[in-house]
């Protein structure tokens, strides 16, 4: 697993090639504001072949985070960060590896009858119960969680997972009421905690889509305040003496800022935004689609991009979204070493300062 030692030693390695604030705190070691993501490319030999390279390229390069999920490209992904851990040059103990459970995954490839494949593989076996299920194919229960840990932990090939999220639980919204997906969360919560005392999990995080970016009355709102006091209840429950829930991952780019700007998580001194409520609960927040899952590569607003470093349009929305207050790393898929090494320069200039950050929304 990721250790305070093997992180520093890290930054320690790569530091100087990069801007201020490079590398940020995380837990009692550092990570890279730069992860890699791996949700996008179709399942097949070639992608996994071409993701391989790109993250090797940048964990060599001065990027330890790497982030994924079961469900994405059928496994395919969490395979193929495995095999790049394993083959790469860097020490395991230098990165941070997330991933997540939440939605039903295939294996290697869509099935021609995929109700068929979530019947016989997860049904049947009793793993999950049908009215468990959001659309068929979204379960955030812990027997399920607890099983899809498991298979990650294999497909890793690693003994360790450093973060691991619940995905998107805003997607149970669809099939029963808020209260009760703040139930399931602790249920949920008190297992990983279980797995932490283990050994096999370091930390546990939320990542979402909509859930905390949205104003409160909107259908799809998670409340940060509530799901922080669910865990704290979750780790009492599981005889730890403090919680193990650490981050949080949401969209956050220059046309979705929502997370700075909706004031909708109760805290201390009134409503605030997600990302100034983790921050101040001491929660890491990882920002997804930093680039608009590649549409910002085309360019972004004028009166931002001035007032960004960075030779080219995914440079300056890579800097935007690591100049957030509170953000720890901005995500970016990559499945292309070339783009990778790109993306890393970006790093190379500062990201904005926060009064600089805050007059983009005056």
């Amino acid at each position: 697993m990721a250790t305070a030692d093997g992180t520093w030693a890290y930054q320690d390695r790569f530091g100087d090639e990069f801007g201020r604030t490079y590398f940020r705190r995380f837990g009692d070691g550092v990570v890279s504001s730069l992860g890699l993501g791996t949700y996008l490319g179709e399942p097949t030999d070639a992608v996994d072949e071409r993701y391989e390279e790109a993250i090797t390229t940048a964990l060599e390069s001065g990027c330890n985070v790497l982030d994924t999920a079961i469900n994405y490209r059928h496994q395919r992904s969490e395979r193929v960060v495995g095999r790049a851990l394993e083959g790469s040059e860097i020490d395991r103990d230098a990165v941070l590896v997330a991933t997540k459970g939440g939605f039903l995954p295939f294996d290697g490839e869509r099935p021609v009858d995929p109700g068929a494949f979530v019947r016989e593989e997860y049904v049947d076996p009793g793993i999950v119960a049908r009215e468990e299920l959001a659309r068929g194919s979204h379960c955030i229960a812990p027997d399920f969680i607890e099983d899809q840990l498991d298979r990650s932990l294999e497909n890793l090939g690693i003994g360790t997972v450093d973060l691991y999220y619940v995905h998107n639980p805003e997607t149970q919204l669809e099939a029963r009421s808020r209260e009760a997906v703040y139930d399931q969360l602790e249920e949920t919560f008190a297992r990983l905690e279980e797995r932490v005392a283990a050994g096999d999990l370091r930390y546990y995080g939320v990542a979402t889509w909509d859930a905390f970016r949205v104003r409160s009355e909107h259908e799809n709102f998670l409340s940060l305040p509530e799901i922080a006091s669910r865990a704290r209840s979750a780790a009492k429950a599981a005889g730890n003496t403090a919680t193990h829930l650490r981050a949080i991952q949401l969209p956050f780019n220059v046309h979705m800022a929502d997370g700075f700007t909706v004031a909708a998580h109760e805290g201390a001194e009134g409503a605030e935004s997600a990302l100034w409520f983790a921050q101040k609960a001491g929660l890491n927040a990882f920002a997804s689609a930093s680039l608009g899952q590649g549409r910002l590569a085309s360019g972004l607003p004028e009166a931002v991009a001035e007032r960004l470093e960075g030779e080219s349009a995914v440079q300056k929305a890579i800097n935007f979204a690591r100049s957030a207050p509170g953000v720890t790393s901005a995500l970016v898929g990559a499945s292309d070493r070339e783009h990778v090494r790109e993306d890393l320069d970006a790093c190379r200039f500062d990201p904005m300062g926060a009064d600089a950050f805050d007059s983009v929304f005056e």
